[in-house]
């Protein structure tokens, strides 16, 4: 399995003529372009505070396919940004670094996908849409973390299934639907980073807080979750649930939400495997506020993609929209 590392930023490390407010220079920006900013909850918390929607994938799709304005700024990561521009082929679509990927895309190349999907021809295709547009147009139908269960229960039992690219979310599904499904061996680097053995011990200091994970994570550190739900599922959570602490099993960028949400409790990122800051996807972090300033100034870089491939994963997805 290949997991990349992120590139280096095209940003120079020159000095810039850049407003002192980046604040408001955004948003006269944006009135002057008629955009609207979305923004992933693993964005830093500055990126978060600008956005007009914040949102997990599912929710973030929904918000292109409802969007009036004329220009997208897109704070996430490279796949994010081109479903945007999938849903939206006349908008320009802006993501301030082309260089912010995902490992999990990275994992799943379009070709050695079209042959894994060849030699299987009676299968339907389901693919989590963290993946590139690529691998969308291969698709037969695009999936989320929020809908994978559901969509794939709609589908008739005796209609074979390769389910891609993350197969811990696969293998998470399997198991909530009975279904045996075909995985692609694909992750994302940070859901799988998250130690078992150092959660068990972080359980251990604050015996009271529940554990609440997503499903892209490995199956030793789900086993015990109290509550596995996408990154919105994890957010609703922890607002009702009447627990004080919470052990937060997924990129980190989502706890300034939930601060903002129940500010009177406590929210603990669980630890990686090593002594880093591995719980942060590195993708996300290439994006900033000086870097969604000169993408809105300049109107670059854009997303831009070959018709025949946007038309080709347009379908997948139009089936997962309307299958939500």
């Amino acid at each position: 399995m290949f997991l990349a590392a992120p590139k280096q930023s095209q940003t120079s490390d020159r000095p810039l003529d850049l407003p002192l407010d980046l604040f408001q220079a955004i948003a006269d920006l944006k009135k002057e372009m008629n955009a609207v900013i979305l923004a992933h909850y693993y964005q830093d918390p500055d990126l978060q505070d600008i956005a007009d929607y914040i949102g997990d994938s599912l929710g973030l799709s929904q918000a292109a396919v409802n969007c009036q304005a004329d220009v997208i700024v897109f704070l996430g990561v490279h796949f994010m940004a081109e479903t945007a521009k999938i849903l939206n082929p006349d908008k320009l679509v802006l993501l301030p670094d082309l260089d912010a990927g995902c490992s999990l895309a990275d994992s799943c190349p379009p070709d050695r996908f079209a042959a894994f999907k060849a030699a299987h021809p009676d299968h339907l295709v389901i693919s989590y849409i963290n993946c590139s547009a690529e691998i969308k147009a291969l698709s037969d139908i695009i999936c989320t973390s929020a809908n994978a269960v559901a969509i794939v229960n709609q589908i008739p039992a005796d209609q074979p299934i390769i389910f891609a690219p993350d197969r811990n979310l696969g293998r998470y599904v399997m198991e909530k639907s009975g279904r045996d499904l075909l995985l692609w061996d694909g992750a994302c680097i940070v859901h799988e980073i998250f130690s078992e053995r150092k959660l068990i011990d972080l359980k251990l200091i604050h015996p009271q807080a529940e554990i609440i994970a997503h499903p892209e994570c490995e199956a030793n550190v789900l086993r015990h979750a109290d509550f596995i739900g996408s990154t919105t599922g994890l957010l609703k959570y922890v607002q009702k649930s009447d627990r004080q602490e919470f052990i937060v099993v997924t990129e980190s960028g989502v706890i300034h939400q939930m601060q903002k949400a129940a500010p009177h409790k406590k929210f603990i990122p669980a630890p990686p495997t090593s002594n880093c800051a591995c719980n942060e996807c590195p993708y996300m972090r290439l994006n900033t506020l000086e870097k969604v300033y000169l993408a809105m100034k300049n109107r670059t870089p854009e997303i831009i993609l070959n018709e025949s491939i946007r038309q080709a994963a347009l379908k997948p997805m139009q089936r997962m929209l309307a299958m939500s």
